[in-house]
């Protein structure tokens, strides 16, 4: 099945098992803030999933660069998000682009990536060749790039996983942001046209807001289930009352 979730400004993952007992959180603050243009700090350091000291400057190579900012203990959409892209990826083939996973968790480490590349083997079989970097780094470090690309995220306290948007970030060779992939369910055509816009060094529009609250990924039923939709019952409610009243007003007038 293809989930194709576009969020761009109000459309958020929850990648959290506790979301529904979060307070309140205004979906904007943790949306992706598109920022097509922006300059990223590809040079600062960060650790891959063999504990060895990278860049993303040295991961790109002068080539384009999907980054997906991610953290390795999400048990919800982070990996789904990966496995997205990767199927995508298969028909488009390895090389030409790099691809780097940033764990926005700066308590994760050598042992968190390396779960999470071994957890991905079998997606990542779809592009043989591909050789995706799984990096953890400090908070310093982390937020310097997260911020440059627009990606906000807070960490629950009660459950202690992270709410924050779900895509994956596509920059220039010379780590500038081309565009986005928002959501998940990202199709080869959409990744190809992608890569040949950061190639050209090229920058995606702004695509419009979705009208959506927020959104949870239910891994055991493989669903959304949309928190929203209480919103839209007492909406609908509302909606029946006011119809109610403009109905009797006008019967009232009719007789008067």
């Amino acid at each position: 099945m293809n989930f194709r979730f576009r969020a761009v400004l109000l459309g958020w993952s929850l990648c959290a098992t506790a979301a529904a007992a979060a307070p309140v959180i205004d979906p904007a603050e943790l949306a992706y803030h598109e920022q097509p243009g922006n300059s990223v700090p590809v040079t600062l350091p960060f650790r891959d999933e063999g504990d060895h000291p990278v860049t993303l400057a040295d991961i790109a190579h002068g080539r384009p660069l999907l980054l997906v900012p991610a953290y390795y203990g999400c048990s919800s959409l982070c990996g789904l998000v990966r496995s997205s892209l990767y199927g995508a990826l298969g028909p488009v083939g390895a090389g030409g682009y790099a691809v780097a996973v940033l764990s926005i968790d700066p308590a994760e480490h050598g042992d968190d990536a390396r779960l999470a590349q071994a957890h991905d083997r079998l997606a990542l079989s779809a592009v043989p060749g591909l050789k995706p970097h799984y990096l953890t780094g400090t908070a310093t470090n982390i937020q310097a790039v997260t911020a440059a690309v627009g990606f906000h995220d807070r960490r629950d306290a009660a459950s202690g996983q992270f709410l924050h948007p779900a895509g994956v970030v596509v920059l220039t060779g010379g780590g500038i942001v081309s565009g986005y992939l928002l959501g998940v369910g990202y199709t080869p055509d959409q990744v190809r046209a992608a890569l040949a816009r950061a190639q050209a060094g090229r920058l995606a529009a702004i695509g419009a807001p979705l009208l959506l609250l927020c959104f949870h990924y239910d891994v055991a039923s493989g669903r959304y289930s949309l928190e929203v939709m209480k919103v839209l019952r007492l909406a609908a409610f509302m909606t029946v009352l006011v119809v109610m009243g403009v109905v009797g007003l006008m019967f009232r007038r009719e007789h008067s």
